[in-house]
């Protein structure tokens, strides 16, 4: 299928409530090899700039669309994003998008499509100059998300966040130190030709300059690396995995940080690891084969510890809670059209319920390390200071480090231009 025409499918189910994560990979499979890499990029970049182009749109259009006729909206967003970014002459952007909308089985569309793209290229500088003073139209994020941030951080600081949310976002690999060393592994890349360089706060990352397919990085298919951000590979690490310890991974999938923690520690006496959806446990057990590790894999709730808890306490726990995401926006930029703002207090509980079940089951003197990927209060140093509030048995133990911003409770990372994700971790331990 053409790829406007598979980007515009895929941006329409994000706009009826799809997560880009579900349906990009499904339409990939139906594109042609050549077009899969402009596939990605319209899907990404058209939802990335969502804010700055509907009130574009917008203005544009002289009445909504309908419901049913999503699809051919969501195109004319992909036209506007390539007028807006692509280096391709502008006629032959028209002219390719409005014949999209044939393939969308809409040929009335197709009026409408080139009169909206030709009025953009006619009024650009018009509605530039018009549009230039909203926040949504310069930083290409929702205005609930930007007062959120400027609440909570220093205007220069929600300017790099903002800034580093719009940017493509990096390949990282972590390094599988049970098969290889980073510096051989590193090695290895640079022999197969590959522009890649180590880390800064990651013992066991690897940055590529130029992302590429995963299976044509040299060892991948036998488990000497895998994909995963920098920020959340310091996870298994903080965790501090020692011989013979019982680890609960609350919220693993798609368990990057589970395979993590045995290639630091394979000589643990359990890992268990939960997630209740069946289809992100089967990711989790994907990943740990090619890894050639184990864990017991089970499909559960883990607030509710009486349908998977064997009675038997953790010595230590990972809760990495469902969240906001809004530190890794650039890996999921459909996070500015599907979030909103009351979701922040709906997420605020279920993370203060899931920390104080899963404490239930960590045994005296054992450790929990509670993680986001998150960059709002209200969600990380917050539920921190409300689970104490109903906790009488719990304590910080800081994290002490040469990387991040020190928070009451915890540390805050946020992303980073050609670097790291934004995350939150918090170190808690139960007194005995």
């Amino acid at each position: 299928m053409n790829a406007r025409t598979s980007a515009a499918k895929v941006i329409a189910r994000v706009f009826n409530g799809k997560s880009l994560a579900a349906e990009l990979p499904k339409a990939l499979k139906n594109c042609d090899v050549p077009n899969q890499a402009l596939l990605k990029d319209l899907c990404f970049g058209t939802l990335r700039s969502h804010p700055k182009i509907k009130l574009l749109v917008d203005a544009l259009l002289t009445r909504p669309m309908r419901t049913k006729d999503i699809e051919i909206e969501a195109l004319i967003y992909v036209g506007i994003y390539q007028l807006l970014t692509h280096n391709k002459p502008k006629y032959a952007i028209v002219d390719e998008t409005v014949k999209a909308s044939t393939m969308l089985r809409r040929k009335w569309a197709k009026s409408l499509v080139n009169a909206v793209l030709r009025n953009f290229l006619r009024k650009q500088n018009e509605l530039e100059k018009k549009l230039c003073k909203n926040p949504d139209y310069t930083t290409m994020h929702p205005l609930w998300l930007i007062e959120r941030l400027s609440s909570a951080w220093p205007e220069t600081l929600v300017s790099e966040i903002l800034a580093a949310n719009n940017e493509r976002a990096p390949m990282t690999l972590r390094v599988n130190s049970q098969k290889i060393s980073r510096n051989n592994y590193l090695l290895k890349l640079q022999k197969a030709g590959i522009d890649v360089e180590i880390t800064s706060i990651s013992d066991h990352g690897l940055m590529l300059n130029l992302p590429l397919d995963v299976w044509k990085l040299p060892g991948f298919a036998n488990g000497e690396c895998s994909v995963q951000d920098e920020a959340a590979q310091l996870a298994a690490s903080l965790l501090r995995p020692s011989p013979d310890e019982r680890i609960l991974d609350a919220c693993s999938a798609p368990g990057g940080k589970t395979g993590h923690l045995i290639e630091l520690q394979p000589k643990l006496k359990a890992l268990v690891a939960l997630d209740q959806d069946p289809k992100r446990i089967s990711l989790v057990k994907e990943n740990l084969e090619r890894l050639g590790i184990k864990a017991q894999l089970k499909v559960a709730d883990a607030t509710l510890t009486d349908t998977w808890w064997d009675g038997i306490f953790f010595d230590k726990v990972l809760v990495d809670a469902p969240c906001s995401a809004s530190g890794v926006i650039r890996r999921h930029p459909d996070i500015k059209i599907l979030r909103n703002s009351s979701d922040i207090d709906k997420l605020r509980q279920t993370q203060l319920t899931l920390l104080s079940r899963v404490w239930e089951v960590l045994k005296p003197g054992g450790e929990l390390l509670y993680v986001t990927c998150s960059v709002l209060p209200e969600e990380n140093d917050q539920v921190v200071e409300d689970f104490f509030k109903s906790c009488c048995d719990a304590q910080v133990e800081h994290i002490n480090c040469g990387w991040g911003r020190p928070t009451k409770f915890g540390i805050q990372l946020f992303p980073t231009n050609n670097s790291h994700d934004g995350f939150y971790y918090a170190r808690l331990s139960k007194l005995l």
